[in-house]
């Protein structure tokens, strides 16, 4: 590995080091994607990385390539001491809102890990179900905190794969491309086709 890199990793994981200190072992970070887009699901996903972990390349997923973070998920996961997916659908998003759906989504992902964590970090987050778990709520967490990290590399790429799913579905809105998000191409489309299943009512008002 070369040094900026290692450098680099080194102070993405300066604040998860600071918590080992005050004997927090297990940290699991968590991050979310697709809260902006016109549709498809938000899914969140918590992560615990063991401590020596020092995988390159790790960053906020938007910082990082289609392709690449494909290979990172992998060595994430490889990796990982435990981790969980909560995945949200667009009817309930309509029906409770995006941030109690995304909040829902983080209750649930953390209900599927093996490992009980002792401090959970999040990204921006606040009142928040947690299961009785302390946790800290960091601003811009992607690009903090390795933890938080490689949960936003595990999101994206979980929800990349759907929407590529639901690509060959409904093949006329593009949403291989765009992911869901309202891009002018995206709008053309639904002011086109109108609407379809996986479309959030709440979030295309102004364009249906």
């Amino acid at each position: 590995m070369k040094e900026k890199e290692e450098e680099r990793l080194k102070n993405l994981k300066k604040y998860e080091e600071e918590l080992r200190k005050k004997d927090f072992k297990y940290i699991c970070g968590i991050d979310e994607a697709g809260r902006g887009p016109l549709a498809g699901p938000v899914v969140v996903a918590s992560v615990i990385m063991p401590e020596n972990s020092m995988i390159e390349g790790i960053n906020d997923s938007k910082k990082v390539s289609e392709k690449k973070r494909e290979k990172l998920y992998d060595l994430i996961l490889e990796e990982a001491i435990s981790y969980g997916v909560g995945i949200i659908g667009q009817d309930e998003i309509d029906e409770i809102n995006i941030l109690n759906a995304t909040k829902k989504g983080l209750t649930m992902s953390l209900e599927q890990l093996t490992q009980k964590p002792d401090l959970i970090l999040v990204d921006a987050l606040s009142k928040i179900n947690t299961l009785g778990i302390p946790y800290e709520s960091i601003i811009k967490g992607d690009a903090k905190c390795y933890s938080i990290a490689s949960a936003s590399i595990i999101a994206k790429v979980t929800r990349d794969r759907i929407m590529r799913e639901w690509d060959k579905v409904f093949p006329q809105y593009g949403f291989a491309t765009h992911k869901g998000y309202g891009t002018s191409a995206h709008i053309k489309a639904i002011k086109e086709y109108g609407p379809c299943p996986i479309h959030r009512e709440t979030f295309i008002k102004h364009f249906v």
